[in-house]
C-alpha cells in the first residue's frame, strides 16, 4: 500500500469514529500530515485528495453521507470511471494494475497519474467503499 493509499485509509478510519465532527477534507488533511510530516508539497497534493473527496461526495465511502466535498470536476470524473471499470474488471484492483486502470480511465492519454488510482483501489481492497467487493450498489 502506497503512502496516499495509507492516508486514505487513515482518513476513512477517522471518519468512522463514533461522534467524529471532522469533515472529509479535515480527515484527509490530518491523515496526510501524519503520513508526510516533512513534506508540505505532498500534504497539499490535490489529485489524491480530490479522488478521496469525490468518493465521499458520491456517498461511496462508508460512514460518510453524500455531500459537497470537492470542486474538482476532472478528478471526480476519473473516480467515477475508475469505479465503473473496477466493477467490470476486478483484476484491476491489484496494485500492479493501477497504471493499466489509469490508462483505461484516461482513454490512453499521456496524462500522468497522480495517485488517484492508488487511493481508489486501496479503499476498495480495504473494504471501505460501499458496494465494493460483493455489494452491488456502487455507481
Amino acid at each position: 500500500m502506497g503512502k496516499y493509499g495509507l492516508a486514505a485509509v487513515r482518513a476513512a478510519e477517522r471518519l468512522s469514529q463514533p461522534g467524529t465532527e471532522e469533515s472529509p477534507r479535515e480527515a484527509w488533511n490530518s491523515a496526510v500530515r501524519d503520513e508526510f510530516p516533512h513534506s508540505e508539497s505532498s500534504q497539499k497534493k490535490g489529485c489524491p485528495r480530490d479522488a478521496f473527496l469525490s468518493l465521499c461526495e458520491m456517498g461511496l465511502l462508508k460512514n460518510v453521507p453524500k455531500g459537497d466535498y470537492t470542486r474538482s470536476v476532472e478528478n471526480k470524473n476519473y473516480t467515477i470511471d475508475a469505479i465503473k471499470l473496477l466493477k467490470k474488471y476486478p483484476q484491476l484492483l491489484k496494485p500492479e494494475n493501477e497504471k493499466e486502470l489509469w490508462r483505461m480511465v484516461t482513454d490512453g492519454s499521456s496524462k500522468t497519474p497522480n495517485h488517484q488510482m492508488e487511493v481508489i483501489t486501496t479503499l476498495w481492497r480495504e473494504g471501505l467503499l460501499r458496494g465494493a467487493i460483493g455489494e452491488h450498489n456502487i455507481v
